[in-house]
């Protein structure tokens, strides 16, 4: 078999489920930090399973520049060099392609590049993109596409989205199936409904283990991104895992799962970390803010992470301040903390028949903000 995924409650169109895989199993809906480059910025790996994840992403593209994909294969893949036991997806490479490099020449057979890096040429093809994935020993496999920009007209748009379909075919008869592993094809068109309804018919006739929700959260508006994500979603099929790809406020998520969303990534807890900004229960945090520089309170009097059981906002408004790293390491390792808590308290809402209440007692807590000591 390749990965399985096992439906344990459904609340709504929202799901609890499991995903079986080669490297252990995840429950959904999760949310998977970003590793980009084989490691999780600011964290190990045993802080992060503390935290409650329990699959991470890496990236095919930052990869494959360096330190390359032959090198990771000899180390035994990238879970095992970065000593991660648990599932690891990685992306294909596509977005970061059109967003990092340089020079971009786009065409039928791939994209040729210029690293960001050091100015080198590459050509990344839906073939190499699954052949470096294979070496990199992931878990879940993304298929090459191309991630449509926005805004951009119809006629477009269709024309980008048939190339990520012809792509997709490309990738699957280029995989080579292992017992636990997968390979994912990604939904694009944009902001336009017949043309999602149409890739989504394209992926299904192609058949992959899972479908990811792809080309959101590239500067639309947030009503227009909800209205996409829960048409899309309602068309995949309905017994394989549904990733939405890149969406990562908390808010975004609640509503993605409301929608019918399993599986999610973003960089924004982390890289909010290093910022000095902090997701809580009762919205975000700056901890740049002069008024936290003498409060005594957690970032969050709720949480039980390490971040929060320990130090005070007193003491991370210095840390920030002063530009120790062990203020990002906090700031990340809370932030992360939040994002597990969350998905957990999502999928127990949903086991318990009781999202719509939990959703409306997150909303009412956000709109509450951040209370100021007395």
């Amino acid at each position: 078999m390749t990965i399985g995924f096992e439906i344990g409650a459904c609340d709504g169109t929202a799901r609890f489920g499991r995903v079986i895989t080669a490297h252990g199993n995840f429950a959904t809906p999760a949310f998977m930090p970003v590793g980009t480059t084989g490691t999780v910025k600011g964290m190990t790996p045993e802080a992060l399973a503390k935290c409650g994840a329990q699959i991470v992403l890496a990236n095919t593209y930052h990869l494959m520049l360096r330190p390359g994909a032959e090198r990771i294969s000899r180390l035994g893949g990238v879970g095992k060099m970065m000593a991660w036991p648990g599932p690891i997806l990685t992306d294909s490479g596509g977005f970061q392609v059109m967003s990092l490099s340089k020079l971009r020449e786009l065409s039928e057979e791939g994209v040729n590049f210029q690293s960001h890096i050091d100015g080198k040429r590459e050509l990344l093809t839906p073939e190499k993109s699954i052949e470096i994935q294979r070496k990199l020993d992931s878990t879940i496999t993304m298929a090459l596409d191309e991630c449509t920009a926005f805004p951009l007209s119809k006629t477009l748009t269709e024309e980008s989205m048939g190339l990520s379909m012809r792509w997709a075919v490309r990738s699957k008869e280029a995989y080579l199936a292992r017992s636990g592993y997968g390979l994912f094809g990604i939904v694009q068109g944009g902001m336009y409904p017949e043309l999602r309804a149409q890739s989504v018919a394209s992926l299904v006739e192609t058949g992959f283990d899972g479908y990811a929700i792809g080309g959101l959260a590239v500067g639309e508006d947030n009503e227009l991104m909800h209205e996409i994500t829960a048409y899309t979603a309602s068309r995949l099929p309905v017994e394989k895992p549904r990733y939405l790809m890149g969406v990562g406020r908390p808010s975004d998520l609640v509503d993605a799962v409301v929608s019918g969303c399993d599986m999610f990534d973003c960089v924004l807890p982390t890289r909010s970390g290093r910022t000095g900004q902090a997701f809580t229960w009762n919205g975000v945090v700056n901890i740049r803010n002069s008024r936290h520089k003498d409060d005594p309170r957690p970032l969050d009097e709720t949480c039980k992470c390490p971040t929060c059981l320990g130090y005070s906002r007193a003491y991370l408004y210095h840390l920030v301040q002063a530009k120790e790293i062990l203020g990002v390491i906090l700031m990340t390792w809370h932030n992360l903390y939040y994002y597990q808590a969350l998905m957990a308290g999502m999928r127990f809402a949903i086991r318990s028949g009781e999202l719509k209440s939990f959703r409306s007692n997150f909303t009412n807590r956000q709109k509450q903000g951040d209370i100021k000591p007395l």
